[in-house]
C-alpha cells in the first residue's frame, strides 16, 4: 500500500516513518513537512539512515490524494482544513485533536471555536472498537495521556467496581509530548534535574476525551458522569509517559485484578505486570506497548493503577500504525513491537 506522512518532521512523524522503514506491506511513498520541505530527512531525524536519499516534500492535497492511507501527523487545528482537499477514496489516521472530541462545548472550552466534527476515536483494545476501526475510513487516534490513563481505568469503570465521578490522575511526561517546537522552558538547561507540573488545575486538554472514553463504556454510555482530575507534570527525560490513576471503590484487589486480566490477558500489546513489579519507562521506550499494575489501598478504599507507554509509540505513532494495519485489514501488530529496548 502507498503511504504518506504529512507532519515528517515531527517527533511523532519521525517515529512513523521509523516504523514504516521496516513494514512488511506499507511503503512510504510521500513524506511531507510545511517548513521543512526540501530539506534531506536526515538533517532532521538523523537516525533515519533508510532515508538517506529522501528530501521532505511539501504539503499538496494532490500528492496525498495519490495514497492509499495517510497519517496527518500535524499541530492541533490544522487537519481539519486539509481534510477537506483529500479524497474520501484515500484512508486517514489523524494524529491530531482535530476529530476527537463529540462534545461541541468541550472542544470550545479546551481548543477553540473551529470545531470540525468527530471521527471514530481509536483505542483498539477498549470494547467494539475493533470491529469500528477495520470498518472506518478517517479514525481519531487518541491523545497520549488519553491513551494511557483511559486503558488504566477501562476495565474497572466497564464492570462498574469504581466510582467513575472520581477519578484522581498524575502523570509524568517526557518532553517530546510537547513537541518539537523550540521552547525556553522545554531546553536542556531549564528541564535536567527538574520536575514541574503545568497545566494545573484540571485543564489539561486530553480531560474530554478520557472523560467521554470512559463514559461510552458505562451502561448508559454518560460521559457527564465521569469526572476526571488530571495533573500533569513534565518529566526530564525526551520519551515516556508514567501515570499514576485512582479511584474510589467498594471490591477487593482480588476482584478488580480478575477484570484487569479478562480485559487484557490476549492483548498483544497492553500487559498486566505480575504482582510486585511495577511499570517503567525506560522498558518501553520504542514499543507500542502499555505496562500496568494495580493494587487497592484498604486505608482509603481507593483502586490505584499504575500505567506506563511510549507517548511516541502506544501514545501516538505505535498506536496509529496500529490502527493503520486494522484499517487495511492487515495483522494489527505488523511493524510494531510489544517489547521495548530497555535500558
Amino acid at each position: 500500500m502507498k503511504i504518506g506522512v504529512v507532519g515528517a518532521s515531527g517527533y511523532a512523524g519521525g517515529e512513523l516513518l521509523r516504523l514504516l522503514s521496516k513494514h512488511p506491506e506499507f511503503e512510504a511513498t510521500y513524506l511531507a513537512a510545511g517548513s521543512n520541505a526540501g530539506e534531506k530527512i536526515t538533517s532532521i531525524h538523523s537516525h533515519l539512515v533508510a532515508y538517506s536519499n529522501r528530501s521532505f516534500s511539501a504539503t499538496s492535497a494532490s500528492e496525498i490524494n495519490k495514497c492509499d492511507l495517510v497519517f496527518l501527523a500535524l499541530p492541533h487545528g490544522e487537519s481539519a482544513s486539509l481534510v477537506k482537499e483529500i479524497s474520501s477514496q484515500v484512508k486517514i489516521v489523524d494524529l491530531g485533536a482535530d476529530f476527537r472530541l463529540k462534545n461541541v462545548q468541550s472542544w470550545k472550552k479546551y481548543y477553540n471555536d473551529s470545531y470540525a466534527g468527530a471521527w471514530l476515536y481509536a483505542i483498539p483494545e477498549l470494547p467494539g472498537k475493533r470491529a469500528a476501526i477495520a470498518a472506518a475510513d478517517r479514525v481519531a487516534n487518541p491523545g497520549c495521556y488519553a491513551t494511557a490513563i483511559a486503558l488504566a481505568a477501562a476495565p474497572a469503570v466497564r464492570g462498574g467496581g469504581v466510582d467513575a465521578s472520581d477519578i484522581v490522575v498524575v502523570a509524568a511526561s517526557g518532553t517530546t509530548g510537547a513537541g518539537r517546537t523550540s521552547k525556553v522552558n522545554l531546553s536542556a538547561s531549564e528541564i535536567m534535574n527538574s520536575m514541574t507540573s503545568y497545566k494545573f488545575g484540571g485543564v489539561h486538554q486530553h480531560t474530554p476525551e478520557i472523560e467521554e472514553t470512559l463514559g461510552e463504556l458505562q451502561g448508559d454510555g454518560d460521559s457527564s458522569a465521569v469526572k476526571i482530575s488530571f495533573t500533569p507534570i513534565l518529566a526530564p527525560m525526551p520519551r515516556g509517559i508514567l501515570a499514576t490513576v485512582t479511584m474510589k471503590t467498594s471490591q477487593d484487589e482480588k476482584s478488580l485484578r480478575a477484570l484487569y486480566e479478562n480485559a487484557y490477558s490476549r492483548e498483544p500489546f497492553v500487559k498486566l505486570l505480575e504482582s510486585g513489579s511495577l511499570p517503567e519507562t525506560s522498558s518501553l521506550i520504542g514499543s507500542n506497548a502499555v505496562h500496568m499494575q494495580i493494587a487497592v489501598d484498604p486505608h482509603t478504599s481507593r483502586l490505584i493503577v499504575s500505567v506506563a507507554i511510549d507517548n511516541l509509540g502506544k501514545g501516538a505513532a505505535g498506536q496509529a500504525l496500529q490502527n493503520a494495519n486494522i484499517m487495511a485489514g492487515l495483522d494489527e501488530t505488523l511493524g510494531l513491537d510489544a517489547m521495548g529496548i530497555g535500558q
